[in-house]
Order: structure tokens, then sequence, then C-alpha cells
């Protein structure tokens, strides 16, 4: 059957007002409002009884919550359909790091939908544990259904007052979690708010007052101690055969890196004025140790004997060991750092690897050396 240049014409029209259509039916489905209906029919209590928050625009995210019993509090967490999980911690400190959660998902292809408590205890997946945390959920609860292509999380809480502090969050889209382990990849996007459960009221908190000092800390000091100051060591020990270049450039290294840590150093002394941590006192001392360390090593260099001084050598076995030791001090402290603000794999695997490049580099250099003698 031939078609004529008219009916095709009228033919691609009509598909381009038809194709769009779905889509647009879908986008009207998956939105929702406080002023929406809640389509859920078997609930457990009183759905009449519910505040609702818009609580995270950009994700079109709604809660609603009451206490309909006694110490008892109902929460419904709604969200589009994106084929992903959704989650809602409750945290003490407005931080993931140390909540308990809840989250669910209905996987694309039409298995059962599942939900789960989660406890929050790092940034890594493998620190985030299912069916753990301090959420005290009433028995048979926990579900989660899809009405209209949106998710709906409902649970109870056992609580004379759920925590103010809740987090958001959407996961990676595609990826459900799985028998036996139901690990979490990380989210796309998370917001954290607080609410006022009396009111209603909420504010979006824009993160940890502290987050961007502790984060400047480290990589102060990572930079500063744990890299340049190790550059810095390299050239000295085996780019002799540049003279004088070798000597400006570990010159301008080990300078540049002892600002740069002291910098980080004066950071977390700040920071530790502030949160009134009483857990980094050996982080601490190791810290102050490094940066007398320095400081002497700066001095030394004041004080260098000419190259026919008979105390040079002296001069030299202490400029060395001192460095050595210096760096190795630096290394450890920084993990340590890590350990204890809880910065996840993703903070110990970067340092770890730029670390392993300098070792290898430097065995490689040290081999060259001693063939050549």
């Amino acid at each position: 059957m031939k078609l004529s240049p008219v009916s095709f014409v009228f033919g691609l029209i009509a598909l381009q007002f038809l194709l769009p259509l779905p889509t647009i039916v879908n986008a009207q489905q998956a939105t929702e409002s406080c002023n929406s209906t809640l389509p859920l029919n078997d609930l457990t209590f009183n759905s009449s009884l519910l505040q609702c928050v818009d609580a995270w625009s950009a994700q079109n995210y709604i809660l609603r919550y009451a206490r309909t019993v006694e110490n008892t509090w109902s929460f419904i967490l709604s969200a589009p359909d994106s084929s992903a999980y959704i989650g809602i911690g409750f945290s003490t400190n407005n931080q993931m790091i140390g909540a308990s959660a809840v989250v669910g998902w209905i996987p694309s292809d039409g298995g059962n939908g599942q939900a789960k408590p989660y406890f929050l205890g790092g940034q890594s997946p493998g620190e985030v544990i299912p069916d753990q945390g301090d959420l005290k959920i009433v028995n048979g609860s926990l579900k989660i259904e899809s009405v209209s292509s949106r998710l709906y999380l409902s649970f109870q809480l056992t609580a004379e007052l759920p925590r103010q502090s809740i987090l958001y969050a959407l996961g990676p889209a595609g990826f459900f979690p799985s028998s036996p382990d139901f690990r979490l990849r990380e989210h796309r996007f998370m917001t954290t708010t607080t609410v006022d459960y009396v009111t209603g009221s909420q504010s979006v908190v824009k993160g940890s007052p502290h987050s961007k000092l502790r984060k400047t800390h480290g990589l102060m000091n990572m930079f500063g101690w744990g890299i340049l100051i190790i550059i810095g060591a390299i050239v000295a020990r085996h780019m002799k055969q540049w003279d004088p270049t070798w000597f400006y450039a570990h010159i301008a290294l080990q300078t540049t890196g002892f600002l740069i840590g002291l910098t980080g150093i004066i950071c977390g002394l700040v920071l530790e004025n502030r949160t009134k941590a009483n857990n980094v006192s050996t982080h601490k001392g190791l810290g102050i140790t490094i940066l007398v360390m320095g400081i002497l090593q700066v001095l030394a260099l004041l004080a260098r004997p000419d190259k026919q001084s008979k105390y040079r050598k002296y001069w030299n076995w202490y400029h060395q060991n001192i460095g050595r030791v210096m760096i190795i001090l630096a290394i450890s402290n920084i993990f340590y750092g890590i350990h204890l603000a809880k910065a996840g794999s993703s903070w110990n695997g970067g340092y770890g690897f730029a670390v392993a490049v300098f070792a290898l580099a430097a065995i490689a250099l040290e081999v060259r050396k001693f063939l050549k003698k």
C-alpha cells in the first residue's frame, strides 16, 4: 500500500500530538502536593489526622505524619516512582553518619516492593547496615506501595517525640537492593531538614556549620604534609644531578607544604574549639609534633653549614632523618584523621592511592640509585 505525500505529512503531524500524551499523563499523575487526596485505602490509622509537609520540593517528596496513638507516630513519605529507592532518616545532629533510616523500593520489573530499616554508620555502602538502627518501628507497619506512578512508604514509630532532624535520599536509577545483604548504593541526591512536629513548619539545613572547616582541615593537611613534603623529599634525594635546580625546587616544595600544612593545623585547632571534640587528643598531639618538626626543619635550613664544614655530615643526618620521621607521622596521622572523621572509603582510597604511587616511585628510584653505584 502506497501513501501519498499529503497522507504522509498528516501522519507525521498526528504522531507529534499523539506520542507525548502518555508522558504528560504520567507526569501529572506523579506530581503531588499537600492538597492532594491521599490515595491509600488500607491504612491501619486515621489518615485525616495526618499533617502534611512539602518535604523536598526539588524531588516532590511529601511527608505526612501524626501522633495517632499515645507515643505512636505514623508517617507516610510519598515520592515519584523514578525506578530508585527512596529513604527517610532521623538524625540527632543533622548528619547522615550515626542516623537511623527507613528505605523502600519497588523493582521496575514488577517484583515485590520491600522496605527496611538501616543504620547509617558511615558514607560507604558497607557502613550502611540493613535491619539495624535505633528506630522503634511498630511490627507490621513498615511497607511500600506504588499508586499512580508514586511510591508511598509508610511506617509507625514508638517515640514520645521523633527526632526533628530528618534526612531524605533518592537512590541511583535502576538499582534495587537485593538479598542476601540488601546493600544500598550511594544516593544520587540527599537533603536535610528540621521539622517542628507541632506546627508543621520545616526548614532546610544547608549543611553542618563545621563541615566545610572539617573538610578544609583534612585537605590542607593531606596536601601540605602528606603530598608536597613527600615530593620535596624525593626531589632532594634523587634529583641532585640537576644542581642547583633541585635545591630551589626542594625549598619551594617544602616551604609551600609547610605553609599549607600550618594552615590545616590552625583549621584543626579552630574546629576542636568549636565542636568541643573530646576524642582527638592523639590526633592533635601528633599534629603538633609534626608542626614542631616542620619548624625545626625550617630553622635547620637557616643554620645549614657549608659543604666543606666538618659539621655538614651531622647536619645532613639530622635533616634527613627528622624529615623521614615527620613524613611517617604525617601519613599515619592523615589516615587516623580520616578514621576519626568517619569520612569513608573514598578518602582512604584516594589518599592511599597517592601514598602507594609515592612509595613505588621512591622504591624505583632507590633501585636505580643502587644500580648506578
